[in-house]
């Protein structure tokens, strides 16, 4: 028997965290909600030289809406709604625009605003870099396949990303898709290498948005490290 049909034949799901499976029960979408709370709680760090009025004011803003996501999402009518995952979408939108918009006055600042404050500018470019892999990351799974429920149930649409565990199966348990954890580690390479690695985008939409990612990561990157050279010297 070669190794191949080895690994086809013993591959099993692991076994499930008895915790998680019953948060996932009556919290079904924690983990995105998780990741949007942490992306709320950077922006609470943020210089108010990079935010639009008092550094709480969006955030407080978007906590509330996440406050409702939550409550709502539990409900059985809502798990495949379209209108939650519109909702959520909305969500992670009103996020993002915040976040370009404190992105739009952090080059402002780091391009005409000498050396004052220059290293809470520097913190507040690093907060905004870490909280875009997050936001694209939400992204990445509410696009692909036209969102996470439309995947777990086996909707005919094509990917928007190939992963390597759907070119190589043999490597992956039998029924793998791709979870949260993939959508953000691909966003995280692609904010470092300023290009897909491993995971490829094969719909325009995917390449639009990997795109953007990269673009943004690539300012924020050369600006905050011509800064802290400028800085320093």
């Amino acid at each position: 028997m070669d190794r191949s049909e080895e690994l086809r034949q013993t591959r099993r799901r692991p076994p499930r965290n008895a915790f998680l499976a019953r948060l996932e029960r009556h919290l079904p979408f924690w983990e995105p909600q998780l990741v949007v709370a942490c992306a709320i709680a950077l922006q609470l760090t943020l210089s108010e030289q990079v935010t639009i009025g008092p550094n709480w004011l969006f955030p407080a803003l978007e906590g509330a809406l996440l406050l409702g996501l939550v409550i709502v999402s539990p409900q059985a009518n809502m798990h495949h709604s379209p209108r939650r995952r519109h909702v959520a979408i909305a969500m992670i939108g009103f996020v993002s625009a915040v976040n370009i918009a404190s992105l739009a006055l952090l080059c402002h600042h780091l391009l005409h605003g000498g050396t004052r404050n220059g290293h809470a500018l520097i913190l507040s470019g690093i907060v905004l870099w870490c909280t875009n892999v997050l936001l694209f990351g939400l992204w990445y799974w509410e696009v692909d396949r036209g969102g996470p429920v439309a995947r777990a149930c086996d909707a005919e649409d094509l990917p928007d990303f190939l992963f390597v565990q759907m070119m190589n199966p043999d490597y992956a348990p039998k029924d793998w898709r791709p979870r949260l954890v993939d959508y953000l580690y691909l966003s995280l390479t692609n904010a470092t290498a300023f290009s897909p690695t491993d995971t490829m985008p094969l719909t325009p939409t995917a390449k639009w948005l990997m795109s953007g990612q990269a673009l943004a990561s690539l300012v924020t990157v050369g600006l905050v490290v011509a800064r802290a050279v400028n800085i320093l010297s």
